[in-house]
């Protein structure tokens, strides 16, 4: 078994071995490597992957690790000091969420399908654990973390018909509490037929205030701040959404190519 990373702009593939150790559940991310990067053309740019794992001991503990490849041999770095958990922790299927030099999971727990944030700092090398907002069971599967547009962390949940948002800025005493930005009324937003059939959320735009929402007649785009929507696909079923955004310089992409060439990034 092992990790591919794709690029859509491109189509090239690379595999990766995964870390050597027995884990039961797991999440993993890619981020460019490129020093001075601006994101505009970095697709044959060094990258690294963060992979955290989950993994029960022989004791029923539930023992989360992360590690972080190294851009020139794409080797694993030695794990990061241990965080335990709940036992019936995991991971849950939805890409991760990149604020301020930190990647933030979201964990469910499969006895009472409550949920936390499972956090690897990169700077420090380290994982945490930080509470949702709304704390309590039955909220598993229709709540998704976000980058918002001031670089603070958001989480969105979906009750009903009703959409909620917090978000989690530090203040001036370095503790980050988490704070309602919004509410609204998917119901007088959205053209939904059947008001019974649950909604989910199903992605977001990093820093771009905006949320895919699957309903009973499609997947819609929503700006969160101007309330704006658009639809995507009619009756289509995803579990997860990824909007790729790439800005295309040919000068520039020349340039990072034949700079990939000669290290022998690409094959």
């Amino acid at each position: 078994m092992a990790l591919v990373v794709w690029d859509p702009m491109t189509g090239c593939r690379r595999e990766m071995n995964l870390p050597d150790v027995v884990y039961n559940n797991y999440g993993a991310a890619v981020l460019c490597a490129a020093t001075g990067c601006d994101h505009r053309a970095c697709h044959a740019a060094p990258f690294q992957v963060v992979f955290v794992g989950l993994n029960l001991t022989e004791e029923g503990e539930c023992v989360a690790h992360a590690w972080l490849s190294l851009p020139e041999t794409s080797d694993w770095s030695k794990p990061c000091l241990g965080l335990h958990l709940a036992a019936d922790a995991f991971i849950e299927p939805m890409p991760p969420v990149l604020v301020k030099e930190a990647l933030h999971f979201m964990l469910e727990y499969d006895d009472d399908d409550s949920v936390a944030i499972l956090k690897y700092d990169l700077s420090s090398n380290s994982l945490s654990l930080i509470d949702a907002p709304i704390m309590g069971s039955d909220v598993a599967g229709a709540t998704m973390l976000m980058a918002m547009t001031d670089g603070s962390l958001g989480y969105a949940l979906v009750v009903g018909l009703m959409l909620y948002l917090w978000s989690r800025q530090m203040d001036s005493s370095r503790v980050a509490p988490w704070g309602p930005c919004t509410n609204i009324n998917l119901g007088k937003l959205l053209p939904i037929q059947n008001h019974k059939k649950r909604l989910r959320l199903v992605g977001s735009g990093e820093a771009s205030d905006i949320v895919f929402v699957t309903t009973d007649l499609g997947i819609y785009e929503i700006n969160v701040k101007s309330q704006q929507w658009k639809s995507l696909w009619k009756r289509e079923k995803f579990c997860a959404l990824i909007p790729f955004m790439s800005f295309y310089n040919p000068q520039e992409r020349a340039i990072l190519s034949q700079t990939a060439h000669s290290q022998g990034m690409v094959k």
